[in-house]
């Protein structure tokens, strides 16, 4: 049994451990608040804007826009992954990598291209030798809608230069504070949906052509933009449990320490005890 000056110790390191993960669990909890307030904000705009796109869309050729243009042959499939750049988030990563594997494994590593959003997801990419074209690592958890525009506007020089074929995003859909999943999904060419109000018939100004030219970049922007806000809610939701399991075990660990402790005290007293009894037997 280890001696109690060294359990006294562990229990003092392991309380402060405590004291750090209840601090980053309320940081990660304000965080989120944050983060949920601008995804849920978000996602009203997002909606009218896919219907948008999705009722004109209908209404003009696929020629109008090399967004809307399904190429017979798909060569270079690039895939935008959003991770976090720092850990103790539980599996909020390694979900994010293996949906990552599972979507490279039937394409070759010369076809895919890789985005990578996070320092995880850009590290563990170029330690397995992925193609990284680009990589952003410097948003911090903070979210503008600029950052989505500067990464949307990449990506759509090289959809349209014809450097890929197609476009997915990988990122941890938040479906509640300790639950995220991995989703996987197409952006471009933007895969247009009938509109169900096939009677009506609206009167545009200027031209259906001329506003699907201009509504198509702002929507991949946004579907970015999304994506992103979704994801750092999610981290921040991973985190703020990951934190909270963390203080309870370590208090459940300061109770077994403790009792470890007052047992190796209780020896110790009868050892002296019993030292005193012999002693004084010894003097009769």
């Amino acid at each position: 049994m280890p001696g109690m000056r060294d359990i006294k110790r562990k229990i003092g390191s392991v309380k402060n451990t405590q004291k750090i993960t209840k601090a980053m669990k309320m940081v990660s909890a304000a965080k989120m608040r944050k983060a949920q307030d601008a995804m849920n904000s978000a996602k009203p705009y997002a909606l009218k804007l896919t219907e948008l796109v999705n009722n004109i869309g209908s209404r003009v050729s696929q020629d109008v826009h090399p967004f809307l243009e399904v190429r017979e042959d798909i060569n270079n499939i690039g895939v935008l992954v959003i991770s976090s750049d720092r850990g103790l988030c539980g599996a909020f990563n390694n979900n994010i990598i293996k949906s990552f594997l599972n979507f490279s494994k039937n394409i070759s590593d010369k076809n895919l291209k890789v985005i990578a959003v996070g320092k995880k997801i850009d590290e563990f990419a170029k330690k397995r030798r992925f193609n990284v074209i680009a990589s952003y690592t410097s948003f911090a958890g903070r979210i503008r809608y600029e950052d989505a525009v500067e990464i949307g506007e990449k990506l759509s020089h090289m959809f349209i230069d014809g450097e890929i074929d197609e476009l997915h995003i990988i990122y941890n859909e938040f479906r509640s504070i300790v639950f995220q999943s991995p989703k996987t999904f197409k952006v471009l060419p933007v895969s247009i949906e009938k509109s169900d109000i096939e009677s009506s018939d609206y009167l545009y100004e200027p031209s259906p052509d001329l506003l699907i030219k201009e509504i198509l970049p702002r929507f991949l922007n946004f579907n970015i933009f999304s994506a992103l806000l979704e994801s750092t809610a999610g981290e921040h939701g991973a985190r703020m449990a990951a934190m909270d399991n963390a203080t309870r075990n370590a208090g459940e660990f300061i109770k077994k320490l403790t009792l470890t402790y007052n047992k190796a005290r209780q020896a110790a007293i009868t050892k002296e005890i019993l030292d005193i009894v012999n002693g004084a037997e010894a003097l009769k």
